[in-house]
């Protein structure tokens, strides 16, 4: 049993290890609908809990898809509807019954310290399905999509981020660690990445530059990756905070910049810091970005449930 909660502290082996039986599984599923059952049927008869603190649709849809696809089922449960550390039952408490009745949970949450404190009780694997400080689906899941397109390795080529750093930039940085790629991140002088996890970049290896004049950041990259600038739960000025990005827009000048088949990719969903002609043109594969999930998360489960070949 293994859990999933930040690619910091997946072994980089393991890592690559999930993304190179993905491409396989993707491969072998050509011809099958939705709905299909593998071959190998690895997750026959098994539970997978899904718990969602926070909006969701391509994390809820990607998941349901990917235990089904591997032979298993999936409930979903709302955290309004359980007791949850209220009502005389204690975090831990729910964690043993989530145990007794599953085989594995996938958490959606506002809290890092749920998780963190679900992993201490749990019996069964924990899968972070977002986090505040952590994003480590989708982000994997993006290496995939990015070495789809490019039929290359992500430690050959210039990756660019634009905008705020939050949980998905969060665990670009530690990807970037782990596979050993350039990353080169555009932002406002007071929207940088936090100090501790550029040090724990820094004293990994990690190949990690910032720049205020977003025109630098994206000059030669091969991807552009972005997210909205104002999130969901955003608890800022966000008037100002767009103010603050009006030059970081990601639109047909910007992308000159960058390299003539640069490809774009935005976790979704999207706001004002992607044009329409970016978002929906030709160097856009946020399509394929978002159904790819599903195939990443069926060999992260594999990973969790000691499956993966």
């Amino acid at each position: 049993m293994k859990h999933f909660i930040t690619l910091k502290n997946i072994p980089a082996t393991d890592l690559k290890k999930i993304v190179k039986d993905a491409k396989k599984r993707k491969e072998k599923r050509r011809k099958l609908n939705n709905l299909d059952i593998d071959k190998d049927n690895p997750l026959k008869g098994k539970l997978l809990i899904q718990m969602f603190e926070k909006a969701s649709s391509r994390t809820r849809l990607s998941f349901y898809l990917a235990i089904k696809q591997l032979g298993g089922g999936t409930i979903t449960i709302k955290a309004n509807e359980l007791h949850l550390g209220r009502g005389g039952e204690s975090l831990a408490d729910t964690a043993k019954i989530l145990s007794t009745y599953g085989d594995g949970f996938m958490l959606r949450t506002d809290s890092d310290k749920k998780i963190k404190e679900f992993s201490k009780y749990l019996t069964i694997p924990i899968i972070n399905g977002l986090s505040p400080s952590s994003h480590p689906t989708q982000v994997l899941s993006d290496i995939f999509t990015v070495e789809e397109i490019k039929k290359k390795s992500i430690s050959k080529l210039n990756i660019c981020w634009v905008g705020d750093s939050n949980n998905v930039l969060n665990s670009l940085i530690a990807a970037s660690v782990k596979f050993s790629f350039k990353l080169s991140i555009g932002c406002p002088e007071n929207y940088r990445p936090k100090k501790s996890i550029l040090d724990w970049a820094k004293k990994n290896k990690g190949k990690i530059n910032i720049y205020s004049d977003v025109t630098k950041a994206v000059k030669n990259a091969d991807i552009i990756f972005s997210d909205k600038v104002i999130s969901l739960n955003d608890k800022v000025n966000k008037s100002k905070k767009i103010k603050d990005f009006k030059n970081f827009r990601i639109n047909s000048k910007l992308i000159s910049f960058a390299k003539k088949d640069v490809t774009f990719l935005h976790c979704l969903p999207r706001g004002t810091e992607v044009s329409n002609e970016i978002f929906l043109g030709k160097n856009s594969k946020v399509w394929l970005q978002a159904l790819n999930r599903v195939h990443v998360q069926k060999s992260i489960l594999l990973y969790c449930f000691d499956k993966l070949r």
